[in-house]
């Protein structure tokens, strides 16, 4: 039996552009659901289970930021940024409410295919059966939980992605443009503002002094590295 092609759930408001990117993914294999705005997309999720989604900023009844927040009180879902919003400050709002990844318009079929790709395989890939403890920290990477003195503490999707890598190379040094390839993929290794914005928020629910950080340790132009007792 034939493997059943991944489902993308693709929120575009421009009919042309909607039009094209269907016929562009189909072309690749894969099925697709549609929605023209952020109200119809979210209600898609929960009612077709999508593996997949590419989201537009501008949308008629949301902003996609919105759309993005309100995803992410209750799905892991990988979401891909379509955009033509190209300035730093908008890629950084998105990649902050929760997106895995941006892509600015225009763009080639062949390099959306590939951040497509990465994000699948992403998703697919598993975590050991381990609970981690150090000092006051425990994260139980099958039910992708995070403790602090016992109280569970709310991690995002790439926040759990960063501190389960740094967990698996517990005591060393992590550089910089691994920890990029492997939570955004190797096209973002020289993005190293994606782990400054990731990092300071780890810190800041995981640090008594975020400032004098007790597990998140940074290596000074290297990367970073988990502290452990």
């Amino acid at each position: 039996m034939s493997e059943i092609p991944p489902l993308i759930l693709l929120i575009e408001d421009d009919p042309q552009t909607r039009r094209f990117l269907k016929s562009s993914l189909m072309h690749r294999g894969w099925r697709i659901l549609e929605a023209d705005n952020g109200k119809t997309g979210l209600a898609l999720v929960h009612s077709d289970n999508p593996d997949l989604m590419i989201l537009d900023l501008g949308l008629p009844d949301m902003d996609g930021i919105s759309v993005m927040k309100k995803l992410r009180q209750v799905s892991d879902l990988p979401v891909l940024i379509l955009s033509a919003r190209s300035q730093e400050q908008n890629k950084i709002l998105a990649l902050d409410a929760g997106a895995d990844d941006y892509l600015t318009k225009p763009f080639g079929t062949g390099e959306l295919h590939a951040r497509l790709q990465a994000l699948l395989r992403r998703a697919k890939r598993t975590v050991s059966s381990e609970v981690f403890e150090t000092g006051e920290l425990k994260v139980d990477l099958v039910n992708r939980k995070v403790f602090i003195s016992g109280n569970e503490v709310r991690v995002t999707p790439i926040e759990f992605r960063l501190l389960s890598i740094l967990i698996r190379h517990a005591g060393l040094v992590v550089k910089h443009h691994e920890l990029l390839k492997e939570v955004w993929g190797s096209e973002h290794i020289n993005d190293q503002h994606y782990l400054r914005i990731y990092m300071g928020q780890l810190r800041h629910k995981l640090e008594i002094n975020p400032a004098r950080p007790r597990y998140l340790l940074t290596e000074v132009g290297v990367g970073y590295r988990l502290a452990v007792d």
